[in-house]
């Protein structure tokens, strides 16, 4: 981060999730580059997308996040800007509210910082931590799972104009995807308050993008796991799994007594994901739901991955209303 520049600070806390006796909250400090999510113009829109990828971030800089008992934990960012706070904690369940969400602030060290905006120096942070009475949680995908985006399309010409020329207030949901949601989240007795994770292979500097296109489209609320940009164009090593892959199985890890179902779709790589994870964790995963996709090849390739499969249910659906029908059938939802 260059000193010179005048753009003020921010502090950019993702949603995250931790349990009674474990905090973890990560995020990133940055310039702020002032993007309204809800210009609509195409010019906006290409800027808003350019700002987004090119962020200027404030490096190896100590943080203050402020628990809603008044404790304070401290982290310093890296050299791209991110910090990742964890401590082992007692009793933070006390401290959230009826749907598991705690409230704490996070802040730059140095009080004489003075380029946040207004001289703000406090930005709000949120974890979920599951209620005791969940009776299982969701980790689903976002791209064609809830939000169409043309990841399948012709040299993926669809997913970058979507992307970089549509407002997140102007994205369409898939029919009905909200409504299944919020019945899994309320779980077969209506009041479960069962935790949902949106997990994605799309960068952190899409956060406040999607958060906003669930909010606005009235899905339920729940952490928002993403990507470094930088990892997606780092050459993998052939035993290394991906992103997504990782943060379903520290899901289940840090969980342990939390069964799980999976939602994605048949474009790309969720099957194989989400099939291996079963494998490793049989007696966890309740059911994998995949959206089908408008492609016959990758659809007779699923179907064929699928065939033999006997480990957990698995469902190819084309519409929410089909899983919402097999969700109510197998005990799921009310």
């Amino acid at each position: 981060m260059s000193m010179f520049k005048k753009d003020p600070l921010q502090i950019i806390a993702f949603q995250s999730y931790g349990t009674n006796t474990h905090f973890y909250l990560k995020g990133r400090a940055l310039e702020d580059e002032n993007i309204n999510l809800e210009n609509k113009t195409w010019i906006n829109l290409l800027i808003n997308s350019y700002k987004r990828l090119e962020v200027d971030e404030v490096r190896n800089t100590t943080l203050d996040i402020k628990l809603p008992n008044g404790k304070i934990l401290k982290t310093t960012t890296d050299n791209k800007g991110y910090f990742k706070v964890k401590a082992e904690l007692v009793g933070l369940e006390s401290l959230t509210n009826s749907e598991g969400w705690l409230p704490c602030q996070v802040s730059y060290s140095d009080v004489n910082i003075k380029r946040n905006i207004q001289n703000k120096n406090s930005f709000p942070a949120e974890i979920l931590i599951p209620s005791s009475q969940a009776n299982f949680g969701v980790a689903s995908d976002i791209d064609d799972t809830i939000l169409h985006t043309g990841v399948v399309s012709f040299l993926k010409w669809r997913l970058i104009i979507n992307s970089i020329f549509k407002s997140a207030l102007a994205r369409i949901p898939l029919e009905g995807a909200p409504e299944f949601y919020h019945l899994l989240h309320r779980g077969i007795s209506g009041d479960e308050a069962n935790p949902i994770f949106y997990v994605s292979h799309s960068p952190w500097n899409l956060y406040r993008y999607l958060k906003l296109f669930l909010k606005q489209n009235d899905f339920p609320k729940g952490p928002i796991l993403l990507r470094n940009f930088d990892s997606l164009f780092k050459k993998k090593t052939i035993d290394e799994k991906p992103q997504k892959q990782k943060e379903i199985v520290n899901l289940l890890e840090t969980y342990p007594n939390l069964p799980f179902i999976l939602i994605g779709d048949s474009g790309e790589h969720d099957p194989d994901i989400y099939i291996e994870i079963a494998e490793l964790y049989p007696d966890r995963i309740k059911a994998i739901y995949l959206r089908s996709v408008n492609h016959n090849k990758r659809m007779e390739r699923v179907r064929g991955l699928l065939e033999n499969y006997k480990t957990t249910p698995v469902l190819l659906v084309e519409s929410s209303k089909q899983a919402i029908a097999h969700a109510r059938s197998i005990g799921f939802i009310k």
